[in-house]
């Protein structure tokens, strides 16, 4: 006859195997979801160069040539007229691909730094959408290439979440870092979300910008309360630099 334990060992052993099993296939779909991001930003910046240099081109030629021919054409005034409206299209097809290519790859966070791509994308959202900003960053803040585009994507879904959904008035973003971590902030003063309401759920915008922060080991924390605005915090850890 067998003992109670024994039982109770035979009890549990399925259940510590599905919970292996789910933390297993949690994990790779973590991993997963790591790979398809850095997966989308590399296509996207692979599809901004190609934008940017071959259809760039093309528009800035057949603006050149354009202009030459209204140069040429004479005084038909008719002719004049459809010359310019072409060079008026082109402007603005011209702008269209500039902003596609922005959006798809920021340039001015390859050129200039996070602090730079940050505080021009959070001026043009107010602009925009006539939103009053506030930026608190550190410019000398020096932040590696895979951690900067994470968190100017969370800068960047944040923000579009203040514009869609909380109708504030005003948004201030954050960046700063010490010896430990990277810091980022963006706070609005909207209508605010209960998150102890048992309809709140987590959203996928949310949840890729969470996931974005847990990829490069740091934790995002959301806090909010109805009619009082919503904050956005982001800690990053800072590596080690490396060995000579």
């Amino acid at each position: 006859m067998s003992k109670p334990e024994e039982h109770c060992a035979t009890a549990r052993r399925p259940a510590s195997e599905l919970d292996a099993l789910v933390e297993a296939r949690t994990a790779e779909l973590s991993a997963l979801s790591t790979h398809l991001q850095e997966l989308a930003e590399k296509e996207k910046s692979a599809l901004a160069r190609n934008l940017h240099d071959q259809l760039g081109g093309l528009l800035t030629a057949a603006k050149m040539d354009a202009s030459w021919l209204q140069s040429r054409i004479g005084t038909d005034a008719a002719v004049q007229q459809r010359l310019q409206q072409l060079g008026t299209v082109l402007d603005e097809a011209m702008d269209v691909k500039r902003r596609v290519v922005e959006e798809l790859r920021p340039s001015l966070l390859d050129h200039f730094g996070l602090p730079t791509a940050l505080r021009a994308h959070l001026e043009a959202v107010a602009a925009q959408s006539g939103l009053a900003c506030e930026t608190l960053i550190a410019e000398e803040t020096v932040v590696p290439g895979d951690v900067g585009i994470a968190l100017f994507r969370v800068a960047q879904e944040a923000l579009t979440n203040v514009v869609r959904h909380a109708a504030a008035q005003r948004v201030r973003l954050t960046l700063a870092c010490d010896e430990a971590v990277y810091s980022l902030t963006v706070a609005d003063d909207g209508r605010g979300i209960d998150l102890e309401s048992p309809e709140f759920r987590w959203s996928h915008g949310l949840l890729g910008m969470r996931h974005r922060v847990r990829a490069l080991g740091g934790e995002l924390a959301l806090h909010s309360t109805p009619h009082r605005g919503t904050v956005i915090e982001v800690e990053v850890p800072r590596r080690p630099p490396a060995a000579p």
